[in-house]
């Protein structure tokens, strides 16, 4: 990046983000409830900036923090959704090979020949998340959000690594790709493996943590405006027990705003045995674990307290 290019990326930041009270409002303008820590994190990873390694257990809001700080900043999400297997060309760049075919032969039927910088252009270029995101002109940064990073294995977490330092990849047929607008890089982890030291240095870190019972309602009442407080005070209060329960899932936040709209949905408005019996699977998503529930007594589930 050019010097004025990065004083001007820095000066739309600044005025975009001032200060960590000014990103808490704006993420809670998109519903977003942030609290202090997680939104300190967030904005230490825009203004230093550097990338920001969120874990947590599934559903407390890791992928939903990404997605809210883009639509907060007005700019694009891209994401790269990890998995056992992934690939460098997956993740940042491909050749459109049935393009550069059909090119050949057209040539060859016009009698004519093609050369290999023709058909290595950036025309039959497919860009994938990371080269998508290292391409965005600014003047705000993307937001890449590297989810479950976890679930990859360890010569992708290397080859990520590497791009991440360099904020730019190099095509052996086109050249060095640099961003001009470096992304904000937000990882993401579920904690099914042990990412390495080496990446964890270059992060910032912080631990998604499920809210409170007080917050939860919060959340819920701005996701699911139309449903009684009463209600969302008892969901949010039950499901505080499912994740205290040995349970194969224990219940995120995106369950809690799920069960409280199909609770909604059916004209409840205080939770009981009765409609929590017949709306478990909104919250439960293992046959034993809603056994588990019955057997204690859905009594016990949404009892007072």
């Amino acid at each position: 990046m050019s010097g004025a290019a990065h004083s001007g990326a820095e000066a739309a930041v600044r005025e975009a983000v001032p200060d960590v009270d000014a990103l808490a409002r704006g993420l809670a303008d998109v519903d977003y409830l942030a609290d202090e820590g997680l939104a300190t994190a967030l904005f230490f990873a825009l203004r230093l900036p550097q990338p920001l390694l969120l874990e947590g257990e599934a559903g407390v809001g890791k992928t939903e923090a990404a997605k809210s700080l883009a639509a907060m900043l007005g700019t694009p999400l891209i994401r790269l959704q990890c998995y056992e297997g992934i690939d460098a060309a997956e993740a940042l760049y491909e050749w459109n090979y049935p393009r550069q075919l059909l090119r050949i032969r057209i040539a060859e039927a016009q009698g004519g020949e093609i050369a290999e910088e023709d058909l290595f252009s950036a025309e039959y270029l497919i860009a994938r998340p990371l080269l998508q995101a290292i391409r965005h002109p600014g003047p705000l940064p993307a937001v890449l959000l590297v989810d479950e990073l976890d679930r990859a294995d360890d010569d992708f977490e290397a080859f990520l690594l590497e791009l991440l330092a360099e904020a730019g990849i190099t095509i052996p047929e086109l050249g060095t790709v640099r961003a001009t607008h470096p992304p904000l890089v937000i990882l993401t982890s579920n904690r099914t493996r042990d990412l390495h030291d080496a990446l964890k240095r270059r992060c910032l870190y912080h631990w998604i943590d499920y809210p409170t019972p007080e917050r939860e309602v919060e959340i819920v009442r701005r996701r699911v405006p139309h449903a009684a407080r009463t209600l969302a005070v008892g969901v949010a209060g039950a499901v505080r027990r499912l994740r205290a329960a040995e349970l194969q899932k224990p219940p995120g936040v995106a369950e809690t705003i799920d069960w409280v709209a199909a609770l909604t949905l059916l004209g409840v408005e205080r939770l009981d045995a009765a409609a929590a019996g017949r709306t478990l699977g909104a919250v439960l998503k293992y046959r034993e674990d809603q056994d588990a529930i019955r057997a204690a007594g859905l009594e016990r589930l949404v009892a007072d307290g």
